[in-house]
């Protein structure tokens, strides 16, 4: 039988954009190999992590052990290439060890090479040394865009034909119930315009308020939901309005609430090597206004409003159109539903799987 570790070290973090395809792209293969379309019976899998799990999934036919004594980056450099030794090891978010090569690893974007300064020196330094050298061991590389594919093949110079491209899914969204009264519990007033990120410099939510006047014209509020990170990140906003509300880390149901209760969503990122918020959005039905740069038009096509993420009066003027016009709302709301139908956890495991079953 043929061993394929899986690097579960995100089971011991906050979950965001990275750790959630790691999650739902596990248990879907888990119910690949439940309804036979993944041999169970050639192919064992295991997730291996550090001992300070903080989420537990519920798997059929995937172990999960948890090994060694060391946790984060040490736990992944030093303990996790013993533990995985003899089996095919697969890595789901960015990282994964330096010096073992029967690997597989899923690198997200290049955001280290083509927005340095938004990160701290260390980080950075760390990440784009790792990012280099998986590139470069790995059997295979996986990315989630055809926009990130081409930053990799630029920036670390990996050879074309071993990177291959997976889009994320967007089915967890609906496995969720709302939670009711969360506009109530965080004192949310309607009508709002939703922004889901983490407070990257390049996430560019400076922009945000930038058009708090507009915004305010309109009679909406903005709800923020994020949470920020100065380990990571250079440098934070640090701005205050009545008008803006930061609601910090939210739990999926929570989420879902105030995607189905906004007026609309903007993301004004320069930089997304996919952009799973806006595609969250429009499953729900919320309008979605998305910066015209990096993966966005990918994952977004024709079912978004486009704005130069640098123009903020462009921002401004299509907030003023979902605003004023619900013929256009109600087209977006159709439009986003149909269009994120198409990204599904499903083809995202089965693409995967056959990724790493030409690695064994």
């Amino acid at each position: 039988m043929n061993t394929i570790y899986i690097n579960a070290r995100f089971l011991t973090q906050t979950v965001t954009g990275v750790q959630r395809y790691a999650i739902e792209l596990i248990k879907e293969i888990d119910k690949l190999i439940d309804c036979g379309e993944v041999d169970g019976t050639n192919y064992s899998f295991c997730l291996l992590s550090p001992a300070n799990v903080v989420t537990q999934l519920e798997l059929k036919h995937i172990r999960h052990r948890s090994v060694g004594k060391l946790k984060g980056h040490a736990w992944e450099q030093l303990e996790l290439p013993f533990y995985s030794k003899g089996g095919l090891l697969i890595n789901l978010c960015n990282t994964g060890p330096a010096f073992k090569r029967n690997q597989v690893v899923t690198i997200h974007d290049a955001s280290v090479f083509s927005y340095p300064n938004a990160f701290s020196f260390a980080f950075r330094s760390w990440y784009q040394f790792l990012t280099v050298r998986l590139g470069k061991i790995s059997k295979r590389v996986i990315t989630v865009s055809n926009f990130s594919k081409g930053e990799l093949i630029q920036h670390c110079k990996i050879a074309a034909q071993k990177v291959s491209v997976t889009h994320l899914g967007i089915d967890h969204i609906h496995e969720r119930q709302a939670a009711h009264g969360t506009l109530e519990k965080y004192g949310i007033e309607s009508p709002y315009v939703l922004a889901v990120s983490t407070m990257n410099p390049y996430k560019n939510f400076k922009l945000i308020f930038e058009i708090l006047p507009e915004v305010q014209a309109q009679n909406l509020n903005v709800v923020i939901v994020g949470s920020q990170n100065s380990k990571v990140f250079s440098s934070h906003i640090q701005n205050e309005s009545e008008a803006v509300q930061w609601v910090g880390y939210v739990s999926d149901e929570e989420l879902k609430a105030l995607y189905e209760n906004a007026a609309g969503f903007i993301f004004p990122s320069l930089y997304e090597g996919f952009g799973l918020p806006p595609l969250e959005a429009m499953a729900l039905g919320c309008p979605v206004i998305v910066s015209s740069r990096g993966s966005i038009p990918e994952v977004c096509g024709e079912a978004g409003l486009y704005f130069d993420p640098h123009h903020p009066q462009e921002a401004a003027s299509r907030l003023v159109e979902i605003a004023s016009n619900p013929d256009l709302v109600q087209q977006l709301s159709t439009k986003g539903k149909e269009h994120s139908s198409f990204f599904s956890w499903n083809k995202c495991a089965k693409d995967t799987i056959n990724i790493i079953m030409n690695a064994v």
